[in-house]
């Protein structure tokens, strides 16, 4: 007998559906299964063997052979344990072909039959919404899958699926979750950093226009501090970014059982030890890095010259166009990775150079400042100098600083989704220098640090940008004079 049933597979960020056949013939019994499994996959013959013997169900006797189509799309993972059970269940006449056909199977199986929850549930989901009516998933599982739109029906055991297939249990389908409390309450704001306006500035026009943002001071001064509060002055994710972002969370294995969406910007704290692929992905198959996890959210990078220059260099193709692409063997596949870089360093090795007695030599300097390329440099933004706050700050009562900031950075992004639409920001805005750059005085000013070799071209383009978010800030339709030059200020390392 044959059986067809739906289940899917992950590329990247995105599903595909694929069908699983399960052929049962007369012949020596054997197990096979073919159509590109990945060795997951592969081991799934012994826990589904074991399955349905402890479940209540004989393998059936005779060649058994599980086909997983299109053949030449690599399947991975333990998601097909269910679908493959399921499908030996309909050829051996224990479940009506017709009812189960109806519905998409995800799922690994225990070897007692029980049901554990696994990931990339939501672009499965998306992946097989045109071919079936519904989708049986582990419990966990549900209201992820059922953000997709498909109903999910959740089980916790392969007995409770049969019974289902059969009419002998009628289960309530899922619903999406709200987003958690603690997921969208506000992050920690600035009122808990002393001093430091100039940073505090910075932050602002980084959260309000997205662009990447390095600060650079001795050891102790709030560089940490400050960027930890960023996530703190970012407006929740509309349905759609959220959406995206809750897709790449699930993919990596990092959404938690029964989670809806993700309201909150994510924000991503990367140690020096990170090599290239925990940064922008990779593995076989590939799977999302800190740049995708980072999506839509901050990407903070403490001591960013102690990075390895090759990591932090593959940073420039998602500074640039809002993408990773990476190919490892058959795969090629492209992430998303829209994130606002926050960096954070000291001047040198032992952290004093510029502020204290360095001890630090010429070439120690230099190779030390060597980490950071100069095509890196020149995609960064904004440049600060944070010092060492004065001694009256300490000691000051805390001033409500996030409330206003929040709605200054809410109102900037308003601006910015009325000139481009929603979810781009000033950062990521196509067109060049005459499209920011009306004003005659700004012109003059952006010509002048080009031809004194203060800005590259590229630079200068950045420069606009940066100056158009601070028009934002203020409220101004013009990018006028004093914004370009506050934005000069910032495109220049403090060393």
């Amino acid at each position: 007998m044959l059986a067809r049933l739906w289940s899917a597979t992950l590329i990247g960020v995105e599903g595909r559906p694929v069908q699983v056949e399960v052929d049962l013939q007369n012949g020596l019994p054997a197990f096979e299964v073919v159509g590109l499994p990945g060795t997951a996959v592969l081991e799934s013959r012994d826990r589904v063997r074991s399955a349905l013997r402890n479940s209540g169900f004989e393998m059936p006797l005779g060649r058994l052979t599980v086909n997983l189509a299109p053949a030449d799309l690599r399947k991975e993972g333990p998601a097909f344990d269910l679908p493959m059970a399921v499908g030996i269940l309909v050829a051996t006449a224990r479940v009506p072909p017709g009812r189960a056909a109806a519905h998409a199977f995800l799922g690994e199986l225990g070897l007692d039959g029980s049901l554990r929850p696994v990931a990339g549930v939501l672009a499965a989901a998306e992946a097989v919404r045109e071919h079936v009516e519904s989708l049986a998933v582990p419990a966990g599982n549900g209201s992820e899958g059922a953000l997709s739109g498909l109903p999910a029906l959740e089980f916790t055991h392969l007995a409770e699926v049969v019974a289902y297939l059969r009419g002998d249990r009628t289960p309530r389908p899922s619903v999406p979750l709200p987003p958690d409390d603690r997921e969208a309450a506000p992050a920690p704001g600035l009122e808990a950093v002393a001093g430091q306006a100039q940073a505090k500035r910075a932050l602002e026009v980084a959260a309000a226009g997205g662009h990447p943002l390095v600060m650079v001071g001795p050891p102790g001064v709030g560089k940490t501090l400050l960027a930890e509060r960023l996530g703190g002055l970012l407006p929740p994710l509309s349905e759609a970014e959220a959406y995206e972002v809750t897709k790449i969370h699930s993919i990596a294995g990092l959404l938690p059982p029964g989670a809806g969406l993700m309201r909150r910007p994510p924000v991503r704290r990367v140690h020096p030890s990170a090599g290239g692929a925990a940064l922008v992905g990779g593995g076989v198959p590939p799977r999302p890095g800190e740049v995708s996890l980072a999506h839509r959210g901050v990407l903070f990078l403490d001591e960013m010259p102690e990075f390895s220059p090759q990591v932090l260099d593959a940073l420039r193709q998602p500074l640039e166009s809002g993408w990773i692409e990476l190919s490892r063997g058959r795969y090629h596949v492209r992430f998303p990775a829209r994130f606002l870089l926050v960096g954070a360093g000291n001047p040198c090795p032992c952290g004093q150079w510029g502020f204290g007695a360095c001890r630090c030599s010429d070439g120690i300097l230099a190779r030390y400042r060597r980490r950071l390329s100069g095509p890196l440099q020149d995609r960064v933004d904004l440049w600060v100098s944070v010092e060492p706050p004065r001694g009256d700050d300490l000691f000051q009562a805390p001033r409500d600083e996030t409330v206003r900031a929040v709605e200054r950075v809410r109102q900037a992004r308003r601006r910015q989704a009325e000139r481009y639409g929603r979810g781009i920001l000033n950062a990521a805005a196509e067109g060049g220098a005459r499209s920011f750059a009306p004003d005659p005085r700004v012109r003059r000013l952006v010509e002048q640090a080009l031809d004194g070799r203060l800005i590259s071209a590229r630079g200068a383009v950045r420069l606009l940008r940066v100056a158009r978010t601070l028009a934002d800030l203020d409220g101004s339709e013009q990018v006028r004079e004093e914004h370009a030059a506050e934005a000069l200020q910032y495109r220049r390392p403090p060393w």
